[in-house]
C-alpha cells in the first residue's frame, strides 16, 4: 500500500469516526427508503438466497455488507434471510453497529484489502460506499469483490453517480468537519470496470433525484460467473 493510499484511507476513517453518531441518526433505515430502492434490495436478497442456481431456501454462503456504517442495511439483509455481516473502515461506525445489532457480526476493515478468503462469499453489498474511492483504485476494489465472491455469487453496488465530478466537502452531517473526497462517475463507467474485473453485469438501474435531492443514484447488479468444466 502506498503512502498516498494510506493517507486516503486515514482521511476517510477519521471523517466517518467524527460524523458516526450524526450519520446514524440521519440516515434512513432500508424500510424507510423509496419503494424502488426497497425492491432492489429485496431482489438482491432473492438472488443470493437462490444461490445463483435457482434453489431458493438454501442457507447459502455469507454475505458481506462492505462499508456497512451503523449496520442498518446489514440488519435489513439479515431480516430478509441472508447470513449477513458488516465491514467498515471506521471503528466508530462499527461500534455503533455492534451496539445496535448485537446478534450480527461487524468488523473493521477496508474493501481495498478484505480479510476474507477466496470464493468465500455468496453475496456482496456495496451500498453508497465506493464513491470515496479514486477512480484509479476502483479496479483494485472490484478485483477484491471478484476474488472473495464464490462462483455464482452476486454483487449489488449502489450509489450516487454523475459525469465525473470530484467533490471535496469540508463539512457534513450537521457541520462536522470531514476530509474525504467523493467521485461521481457515470453508471456505465462503473459497470465497465466491474466487467473488466471479471463480473458479469446483469442489471443496471438509474434513478432520478428524489424531491429535495441533487444527485442521481444508480444500482448495478452483477454476478461472478460459475466455473464450468471444459472439454
Amino acid at each position: 500500500m502506498t503512502d498516498t493510499h494510506s493517507a486516503h484511507l486515514a482521511a476517510i476513517r477519521a471523517s466517518y469516526d467524527t460524523v458516526a453518531a450524526a450519520y446514524a441518526a440521519r440516515v434512513k433505515a432500508p424500510t424507510e427508503l423509496d419503494p424502488l430502492s426497497r425492491a432492489v434490495l429485496g431482489a438482491f436478497a432473492d438472488l443470493v438466497r437462490a444461490d445463483g442456481r435457482g434453489r431458493p431456501g438454501r442457507p447459502g454462503r455469507p454475505v458481506a455488507d462492505l462499508g456497512c456504517g451503523p449496520g442498518k442495511v446489514t440488519a435489513h439483509l439479515a431480516a430478509l434471510g441472508l447470513p449477513a455481516f458488516g465491514v467498515d473502515l471506521s471503528p466508530e461506525m462499527v461500534a455503533l453497529a455492534r451496539a445496535a445489532h448485537p446478534g450480527l457480526r461487524f468488523t473493521v476493515g477496508s474493501m481495498t484489502a478484505l480479510d476474507i478468503g477466496d470464493d468465500e462469499l455468496g453475496g456482496i453489498l456495496a451500498y453508497y460506499s465506493t464513491h470515496h474511492t479514486p477512480p484509479r483504485w476502483l479496479p483494485d476494489v472490484f478485483a477484491e469483490f471478484h476474488r472473495t465472491l464464490a462462483p455464482g455469487g452476486h454483487l449489488m453496488l449502489a450509489g450516487h453517480v454523475g459525469d465525473g465530478e470530484h467533490l471535496r466537502p469540508t463539512q457534513a452531517y450537521g457541520g462536522h468537519p470531514v476530509s474525504y473526497e467523493s467521485h461521481l462517475l457515470p453508471a456505465g463507467r462503473i459497470a465497465n470496470l466491474l466487467e473488466r474485473a471479471g463480473l458479469a453485469v446483469t442489471a443496471r438501474l438509474v434513478q432520478e433525484p428524489e424531491e429535495g435531492m441533487r444527485r442521481r443514484a444508480a444500482t448495478i447488479l452483477a454476478r461472478k460467473p460459475d466455473r464450468r468444466p471444459t472439454g
